[in-house]
């Protein structure tokens, strides 16, 4: 009998703790079924990279024109999607003898003739640079295709300045007269030579607008058009050498030899002081620096 009831005992044994380990494997499983994960949210439209800019063109007024910047226009946040930020500079140094050839093309190498006897023939040298931060405002977000339309504003500072010179030639014995603050000049020989030259050194609040409409794979064009309004106001430089200068106080009839270190120089330079006061007064009136900037850029 007891041999019959051993292998009963020993099934037992084995048998209820596996159903009692499956039964308590339920019950876990039914716990953690009702733990539900912490949702963790992530827009990957606004991660940082996304909305970095650099743009590369040509500034009308200074030269070659790049900016740095960054603007998302997929945050969901009303004003971030709409403010971008830029940080804007321009030079003429590596397109300055382009610019310069562009410019003497159209006044003309060749020069002109002012009548028979005279003709003139000019070079022109411009320089210019600039600096400033700029904030953009989208007002229509990133609504299609206005969502390009921008209002910027910010702070520039910069220099332009351009030189002329201007070689006449006659063909007779006549001489070559300017005036000059109302003082009757002239030069004898075949040859004139005089230049000049303004600088204009700016800085102030830069008010403009523009777009920037998307092509293909992030490249957009752009464009800018704005002014900086500066109390800063332009200068200008004369430049009159004195070789084979005369000067009249008589109409042209009696001419006298402009030579250095004696009072007619003296009155020269009172002369051309005066006549350059008149000319800074009346630059003074400009009281702002137009900008009109066109290129490509990038938005990553």
């Amino acid at each position: 009998m007891m041999k019959k009831i051993l292998p009963v005992i020993f099934a037992t044994m084995f048998v209820l703790p596996t159903f009692a380990n499956e039964s308590a494997l339920e019950e876990i499983k039914a716990d953690l079924s009702e733990v539900k994960a912490p949702v963790v949210a992530s827009n990957p439209k606004t991660e940082f990279p996304q909305g970095m800019q650099l743009g590369l063109g040509v500034s009308f007024t200074s030269g070659l024109n790049g900016f740095v910047g960054y603007a998302n226009k997929n945050f969901d946040s009303f004003w971030w999607k709409r403010l971008g930020l830029r940080l804007d500079f321009a030079t003429t140094s590596p397109i300055k003898s382009t610019i310069n050839s562009a410019i003497d093309s159209a006044v003309g190498n060749d020069g002109f003739e002012i009548d028979d006897n005279i003709s003139l023939k000019g070079n022109i040298d411009l320089k210019a640079n600039h600096i400033g931060a700029i904030v953009d405002f989208y007002p229509f977000g990133d609504t299609w295709f206005l969502g390009g339309v921008r209002i910027s504003g910010g702070y520039m500072t910069g220099k332009i300045g351009a030189g002329a010179g201007i070689k006449g030639t006659r063909t007779d014995d006549d001489m070559i007269t300017f005036e000059l603050n109302d003082t009757l000049y002239g030069y004898s020989g075949t040859e004139l030579k005089v230049g000049a030259d303004m600088t204009w050194k700016y800085s102030g609040p830069y008010l403009g607008t523009g777009f920037d409409l998307g092509l293909l794979w992030g490249v957009k064009i752009y464009m800018d058009a704005g002014a900086v309004f500066t109390s800063r106001t332009a200068r200008l430089g004369l430049n009159i050498p004195l070789d084979n200068l005369w000067v009249s106080h008589d109409d042209g009839d009696n001419w006298d030899p402009v030579i250095k270190g004696t009072p007619v120089e003296t009155e020269l330079n009172t002369n051309k002081k005066a006549a350059l006061r008149m000319a800074d007064d009346e630059l003074a009136k400009l009281k702002l620096f137009p900008m009109i900037k066109l290129g490509l850029m990038y938005r990553f």
